[in-house]
Parts: structure tokens; C-alpha cells; sequence
């Protein structure tokens, strides 16, 4: 499959007011995220308490409904039309069977009409649970291989586990209410929900903050024409935000067939092994209307993993801190890096499977940078010598908390198979909008705005310092460090001195205080004596007044 570079930096900026609308969650209204505050309560009431879990059961409740809003809008455009649906997800007058059905009343199968999100709704609460988790749900696992196959492929090991009538009534009613219709709509609803498990702190995902996903984004810029892959998914997060990019800031390919339909396919990439999140991501994409995504349960680093020069855009925040068996880790991987660690071993794959121009983005913990392992510097230096390193960003440490309060960094490059780097730009971020503790509450301070600027214009970088937030450093220098990419190896400190008041003028200072203390001490004793004095005149006379009236 050929698949088409782009330029790195011929796209307008894209503009932070809508990146911050997203951070504050304003992009829907108050009732739709009382709605779902309500929706996830139902479930922890109903016992479902993993963040994880409760995504999952109400994505499938989503496509439920997602399924009969798009066959309940395209017979409303029929009719307009004098036409008929084609291919409807349920065909009028037909019954569907169960592949899997076991006992006869399965096998005798059940109107698809039964199945469709408005019908059973209305179902008295047992009847619509029994439906819901012996017919609907087995349904929506057995779609076939149209658009939504991506999501279907990973549904085969879901398990329905909303445990009542009751608790199901309560949260169809509830999700009755939003407009599936409206994609961009759901979407946001979808990344509040992602919010809500990334608050929850409790389901041991190691998920990327969204403006920090929307950073790399902006300064990496996809297009239309890209093919993107993220080889550690998750739930989908940046290529949710590419496609969202995209549709921001270039809005003429909408109106183009091949687009369309590229951006709806193709364009999309995502590797996962926990087909949980496979499931969670396909819905996440679906939501932002990328229909078949190319997802797949794989191991990017096993040899199971062919890809090779196939993508054009990779963005990524790997998995790192871990080890795996060498014997189960590609060969071609290791031929760049000969380790076990994966974040190594995430960098070196990025490498093989980005074609000739393409670019990456990738989160690194700190110590990608500036490890001494022979396998930490051949990474290092076949980035810088082979390819093309552009940028190397170090975030402050507390931007994953509260999963983790390791220092992580940014690392930027092209592939290009002969060099090219000449001399590589460093920033670094001191703030990004949020608070660096466990709570992360939004804060006044956030570099993110200036890092994108200032990388999008590097005309004005030539002029800064090593005193500054931001500046380039020569290849060469790099290469005499050892491949050295942490920043406090050339940023230069600048300190100030402090003229202090002499030692014997303080001391003098002191003693006066010390007298001044004193006379205090002594006139409040005088004062509390006066006071003693003044108690015992009071009680002679209150004896001599007793005295007198007996």
C-alpha cells in the first residue's frame, strides 16, 4: 500500500480557543453532563465501580442506540427521496438468528424491528433486560462486515454485565436523551467520559492528558493526504484529535470523495493488545465519525508485526518503564536497538515503520535521553545521524499524575534514512495549564500555547540564548555529549547574586531587638503586678462589705 508524506510545517496553526473550550469542558452543556455524572452513578450504585468496565457497558448502550438514530435518519431521507434504504442495519419484515444460538427459542431468532433502539425502549423494564442482553447485545456482536466492523471484530470476547431491569431502564432512559445524530456532539460527550475515568484514578490505565495530546497534534500537523498509526492506542486519543484537527483546518476535504473516504479508512492506524481498549478506542473513532478504522489487536513490537515504510504520521505515547522476553521481540527492532526495554524498543519500531519523509511524535520518559546503555545511545544516535531529530521538548514532571510522577519529554524527528540533522531545538515547559500535584486543577500558567508557536516559527528561534526557554544546539555538540538529549546538558542557569547585609551590622540589629524585647518583658510585669495589687484590694473589701451586713 503507498502511502503519501506531507509537509511538516506548511498547515495554519491551529487555534487554541478551541482547545481550550475542550480542557474546561464547556463543549457541552451542563444538562448533557448531568446526564452522564447520572449515568456513571448508576452504575457504581448498580456495583460496576471500574471506570474501565463502566465505559465499556455504556459504549455498548452508545452503539445501541447510535445503530437506529442512523437507520431512523437515512428512512427519513428515503422518504423525502420516494426511495429505500439501502442495506439497512434492520431490514423490515426479516428475522434475525443468533450465529451462536443454542436453545430453540434462540434459534427461532427475533424480528430485527425487535432489536432496533425505539421498539424495545418502550419495553416494560424485565422484558426490555431480557432482549436487551439475550438478543440486542448478541446482535451488535455479530455485525457484520460493513462500516462498523472495526468495532464488531473486538466485540466477540464482550460480556453484558449491566446486573438488573432496573439498572438498564435507568441508563437507556438516561442516554434516550442524547443525539447520536450529532457527531461532533458525542464526541465531546465520549471525551468527558474519558475524563471521568482519568479522574477516577482507579483503573491502573496509563492515560495521555488530552492537552497534552492536542499539543503534539497542532505541532504535527496531519492532513488529509497522511496515514497515521499510533501502535499504542489506548483509546484512541490522538487520533481522535488528528481527525478532529483535520476537520478544523481543512474543511474542503469534506467535499472530496477520496478524502472522505480515506479519512473514514484508511487514514486511521491503531494497535492495541487489550482489546478492551480496542473496543473503547473503535467506539471513541466512531463517535467522530471514522467508520472503519484500520485497529488491530497486535503487539507492536512481536514479530507478528510486518510494518514497514507504511505510514506518513506517527504519534504516540508508548509504553515504558517495562521489559519483555527478547526471544518474543521482532529482530528487525532489535537490529536498531539490541534491548529489553520498551521504550526503546517503541522508538526503533517507530523508525522501521515510518516511510521516507514521514515525521513522529513521541512521549519518552527522561531517561531515553540521557541513559548511558549502549542500547539508550544507539537509539539516540541512529535518530540524530540517520534520520532527522527536530525537536526534543521536556514537560514538567507531574503532567501524568496522578498515575505517575515520572519526567517525560517530547521527541520530535523525520525519517530519512541519511541524516539530516543539523541542529535540534529544545524547550523547556516549566507549566501546562494544570497544577503538578495528584489533584491537577487548572492554573493561570500554561506553556503549551508557546511551544507550538514558537516550533511552527523557528525563523525566531536563531536568536535565543541558552538563557531562554527554548533554543537550538548544534548536531556537532550533541555528537561530543555522547548523544546527550536532556536539556540541563546545555541550557545555561542563570544566578543571581545575592549581596547579604554584614554579619556584624545583623548582630547589632539583633541586640537592639533583644533590648527592645526586654523593656516589653519588664513593663508587662509591672503591668500584671498592678493587676495582682488591684485583685487583692478587691477581695479585702469584699470581705470588709460581708463583714459589715452580718
Amino acid at each position: 500500500m503507498s502511502k503519501k508524506s506531507s509537509d511538516f510545517c506548511s498547515f495554519p496553526f491551529f487555534f487554541i480557543t478551541f482547545a481550550i473550550k475542550i480542557i474546561y469542558n464547556n463543549m457541552i452543556t451542563g444538562e448533557i453532563k448531568n446526564k452522564i455524572d447520572q449515568i456513571w452513578d448508576t452504575f457504581f450504585v448498580a456495583g460496576i465501580t471500574n471506570p474501565i468496565t463502566v465505559l465499556e457497558q455504556m459504549t455498548y448502550i452508545f452503539f445501541m442506540k447510535m445503530l437506529d438514530d442512523k437507520q431512523l435518519q437515512e428512512e427519513e431521507n428515503a422518504r423525502d427521496w420516494d426511495s429505500v434504504v439501502q442495506n439497512p442495519t434492520f431490514p423490515e419484515g426479516k428475522i434475525w438468528v443468533n450465529p451462536d444460538a443454542v436453545g430453540d427459542e434462540e434459534k427461532a431468532g427475533i424480528p430485527y424491528e425487535s432489536l432496533r433502539w425505539h421498539v424495545f425502549k418502550n419495553l416494560d423494564a424485565d422484558e426490555m433486560f431480557r432482549v436487551v442482553r439475550q438478543y440486542v447485545f448478541e446482535f451488535i456482536k455479530h455485525i457484520g462486515t460493513g462500516e462498523e466492523s472495526a468495532y464488531s471484530r473486538y466485540m466477540k470476547s464482550a460480556i453484558f454485565l449491566i446486573p438488573n431491569a432496573r439498572t438498564l431502564a435507568r441508563v437507556i432512559d438516561d442516554v434516550n436523551d442524547l443525539d447520536m445524530n450529532n457527531r461532533d456532539a458525542m464526541g465531546d460527550v465520549y471525551e468527558y467520559i474519558l475524563g471521568k475515568m482519568a479522574a477516577s484514578g482507579t483503573n491502573g490505565q496509563f492515560r495521555t492528558p488530552r492537552h497534552i495530546i492536542r499539543m503534539i497534534v497542532e505541532m504535527m500537523q496531519p492532513t488529509p493526504k497522511d496515514y497515521i498509526c499510533d501502535p499504542a492506542m489506548g483509546s484512541a486519543g490522538f487520533l481522535v484529535e488528528a481527525v478532529k484537527y483535520i476537520k478544523e483546518n481543512h474543511e474542503m476535504a469534506a467535499y472530496v470523495k477520496e478524502d472522505v473516504h480515506h479519512m473514514k479508512t484508511s487514514m486511521i492506524n491503531g494497535y492495541d493488545t487489550d482489546q478492551t481498549m480496542l473496543r473503547i478506542g473503535a467506539m471513541n473513532l466512531l463517535l467522530h465519525d471514522v467508520t472503519a478504522p484500520q485497529l488491530a489487536w497486535r503487539d507492536s513490537l512481536s514479530a507478528q508485526n510486518e510494518d514497514q515504510s507504511c505510514y506518513s504520521l506517527i504519534m504516540a505515547n508508548p509504553p515504558f518503564a517495562g521489559s519483555l522476553d527478547k526471544d518474543n521481540v521482532n529482530k528487525n527492532i532489535l537490529a536498531y536497538a539490541n534491548t529489553t526495554k520498551t521504550e526503546l524498543l517503541f522508538l526503533a519500531q517507530f523508525v522501521r515503520s515510518l516511510e521516507l519523509g514521514g515525521r513522529c511524535a513521541s512521549i519518552v520518559p527522561d531517561g531515553v535521553l540521557f541513559g548511558t546503555s549502549r542500547a539508550h545511545v544507539a537509539i539516540r544516535k541512529e535518530i540524530v545521524d540517520n534520520q532527522q531529530l527536530c525537536a526534543v521538548i521536556s514537560m514538567p514532571s507531574g503532567v501524568f499524575k496522578p498515575y505517575a510522577g515520572v519526567s517525560t519529554a517530547v521527541l520530535i524527528f523525520r525519517k530519512t534514512n541519511c541524516g539530516g540533522t543539523d541542529k535540534v531545538w529544545f524547550y523547556d515547559m516549566k507549566a501546562d495549564g494544570y497544577s503538578l500535584d495528584d489533584k491537577r486543577t487548572p492554573i493561570a500558567d500554561n506553556d503549551i500555547p508557546d511551544v507550538v508557536n514558537r516550533f511552527l516559527h523557528p525563523e525566531s528561534e536563531d536568536s535565543r540564548t541558552r538563557k531562554d526557554q527554548s533554543f537550538f544546539v548544534p548536531v556537532e555538540e550533541i555528537r561530543q555529549n555522547d548523544y546527550d538529549l536532556s536539556i540541563n546538558k546545555y541550557k545555561e542557569i542563570e544566578r543571581e547574586k545575592v549581596e547579604y547585609e554584614p554579619v556584624k551590622d545583623i548582630l547589632v540589629r539583633l541586640e537592639e531587638n533583644e533590648g527592645e524585647f526586654l523593656k516589653g518583658y519588664r513593663e508587662l510585669c509591672k503591668m500584671l503586678e498592678k493587676d495582682e495589687d488591684l485583685e487583692k484590694d478587691m477581695e479585702k473589701n469584699s470581705e470588709k462589705e460581708k463583714e459589715e451586713m452580718a
